[in-house]
């Protein structure tokens, strides 16, 4: 049964584009077979075929539930986590169908005015600046989702601030990894402008 989504996910509000090939992805990533992921969230087989070939679009709070439910199938790539936790650099790890933050780094909370771990577990979607969605949206016709090593995007976004968070504008680099179940995740790195 597709849950509601709890706390972390609620604030979400804006789908994903090319959900269907994230779900696809993410699905093989994790070994399981359309069948088995429509039993999981409670749907038919016919359905799970339509949202990964775009013959359907669910809603956003469906879209979160299903990456949600998929979540607990992963494993914990604590080397990789620690390294983008303790490096100097300005460094986040989400999980690339979702935009759920996995670790990140020491700058980077600076960078975004919070702890080191308020928003662990928290989808990072819900504050994407205009810039960030469009890059998003760009991925597909990149390829992105159909190579399994795509070559990094780099692009620039505006400021936003949230209550929760604050982007600062520059450059942001997203690089696409894997963790050791086979998971994709996405590093992503930048430059931020300095202001005087």
């Amino acid at each position: 049964m597709i849950a509601a989504p709890n706390k972390k996910t609620a604030a979400v509000s804006i789908g994903f584009p090319a959900f269907g090939k994230r779900l696809k992805r993410l699905r093989r990533s994790v070994g399981l077979k359309q069948s088995a992921l429509a039993d999981l969230i409670e749907v038919d087989q016919t359905t799970i075929s339509r949202w990964e070939n775009g013959g359907q679009t669910p809603s956003p709070h469906i879209q979160q539930s299903v990456f949600a439910a998929l979540g607990p199938v992963r494993v914990q790539d604590s080397a990789l986590k620690r390294l983008v936790v303790h490096s100097a650099e300005c460094l986040h790890l989400v999980e690339e169908a979702s935009h759920i933050c996995l670790a990140y780094s020491g700058s980077r909370a600076r960078d975004w005015k919070t702890s080191q771990r308020a928003l662990l577990g928290v989808s990072l979607w819900q504050f994407a600046t205009d810039e960030i969605r469009q890059a998003e949206a760009e991925l597909q016709k990149d390829g992105w989702w159909d190579l399994h090593s795509p070559s990094p995007k780099a692009f620039l976004t505006s400021e936003a601030v949230h209550d929760q968070i604050r982007i600062s504008a520059g450059q942001i680099v997203w690089e696409r990894l894997y963790l050791g179940d086979g998971t994709p995740v996405r590093l992503v790195s930048g430059r931020r402008e300095v202001t005087a």
